[in-house]
């Protein structure tokens, strides 16, 4: 029998079945989508993730005090302040792998102006910090080496601090005077938006001064640093500035080399690294838990599929009378089952990639749909249903034609 011809018949087959053909699809359907949408999901965190790290710079080297051991517990990044201003200077004056270097001090504060307030980050950092993480400034000017020497009174503000200060992140507050937990500060420029990162901060919700003004005139300890950020000359020696940087870092810090260091030096490739491992093993643990959907499936597409040769027992018999053979019979049913699996999984994959816009569109979440997941998903929708279509096919072609007949 030409396989046309078995192509029309389990067409017509399932045809018959309208309803029960688009239930026995449901479960591939469903698995489709669900893989389709949770891979894109997980892609499109994983290039956020870089694109969020990336805003460090390339070649961006972060050095965070702590992970020294006290009384035999060891403390995590930032847990004990070890980092001192010498230290960033040191960097900057010997390390020659080393490009640019901000000691970095961070606070809390409350913002006032004219009545109004606003509770935001204020980042104490040198000129460096600017070309180490590509910040541009959209109005006004950027501080001086001059203000940081003097400790003068003047920020970079984030139009987020604008909007809720202003009541308008166009507005242009460049020349005016904040309050900084009392302190008059003068508004000299207004940073480039950024958005949000990866996870949920909003980058724009910042102030930068100059290191010594946040360091003198708003920190309560003047002796430690939050940390420091520092570049590289290249991306290719990043490993060995890292190394560089360590080793100079003992040094001042007097620790034995069988000693645990007081420090932590990050790249921004090891965070994303770190980052892209995390996302992939989610990613992965997702897909596997939508990928059950279509095993579930294929079970019912056997399930309906036995039914159908039962039913169908009398209809086999007298083909196989007039000289239809089992492969015959084999084929037409392995045709019924694929072609129930093909046609979910190409409903499933319209659905999935809908459900991502709609998730990408309504829940501000990063998607990437990539044509590896589409055919991955779409490969194992027909593949499921070739095995499971295949024993009740064998079953179906190793029917005895004279029992078949006889069958009630």
């Amino acid at each position: 029998m030409k396989f046309f011809n078995l192509f029309r018949i389990a067409y017509r087959s399932l045809n018959r079945n309208k309803l029960r053909s688009f239930l026995t699809m449901l479960g591939i359907i469903i698995g489709v989508a669900s893989v389709i949408a949770m891979l894109a999901i997980g892609e499109g965190s994983n290039q956020n993730i870089k694109k969020s790290v990336a805003s460090l710079g390339t070649n961006s080297i972060m050095i965070y005090p702590g992970t020294n051991s006290t009384g035999g517990v060891r403390g995590g990044a930032g847990s004990n302040q070890t980092l001192k201003l010498e230290d960033a200077d040191a960097i900057a004056a010997n390390c020659d792998l080393v490009k640019y270097v901000s000691p970095v001090v961070q606070k809390r504060a409350q913002i006032i102006y004219n009545g109004k307030n606003w509770n935001t980050t204020v980042f104490g950092v040198r000129n460096d910090y600017m070309l180490i993480r590509a910040l541009t400034i959209t109005k006004g000017s950027g501080f001086t080496v001059a203000d940081d020497r003097s400790a003068a009174k003047v920020c970079l503000v984030g139009v987020t601090v604008i909007f809720n200060l202003f009541g308008d992140e166009n507005f242009n507050p460049v020349g005016e005077i904040i309050r900084i937990n009392s302190i008059p500060v003068k508004i000299v420029g207004v940073l480039s938006k950024m958005g949000q990162n990866t996870f949920g901060q909003d980058q724009d919700d910042i102030i930068l001064s100059p290191f010594s003004t946040v360091q003198k005139r708003m920190m309560i300890s003047t002796e430690y640093i939050s940390s420091i950020l520092a570049a590289g000359q290249s991306e290719a020696q990043i490993d060995d500035a890292v190394d560089e940087i360590t080793s100079l870092l003992r040094q001042k810090h007097k620790i034995a080399p069988s000693d645990d260091i007081d420090f932590t030096v990050r790249t921004q490739s090891e965070i994303s690294n770190i980052f892209g491992s995390i996302t992939k093993v989610m990613t992965i643990l997702l897909a596997s838990i939508a990928g059950i959907s279509l095993l579930v499936g294929g079970i019912g597409i056997m399930n309906i599929m036995l039914v159908s040769v039962t039913e169908r027992t009398r209809e086999i018999g007298i083909r196989m009378a007039i000289g239809a053979k089992g492969r015959d019979v084999l084929f037409q049913f392995v045709i019924e089952s694929v072609l129930i699996s093909i046609v979910g999984g190409i409903i499933g994959i319209v659905l999935g990639i809908v459900v991502s816009e709609l998730v990408a569109t309504f829940g501000g979440w990063p998607v990437v749909i990539t044509p590896i997941s589409i055919a991955l998903s779409f490969g194992f929708s027909s593949a499921i249903g070739l095995f499971f279509g295949w024993y009740p096919a064998r079953k179906a072609a190793a029917l005895n034609p004279i029992d078949a007949l006889r069958y009630e």
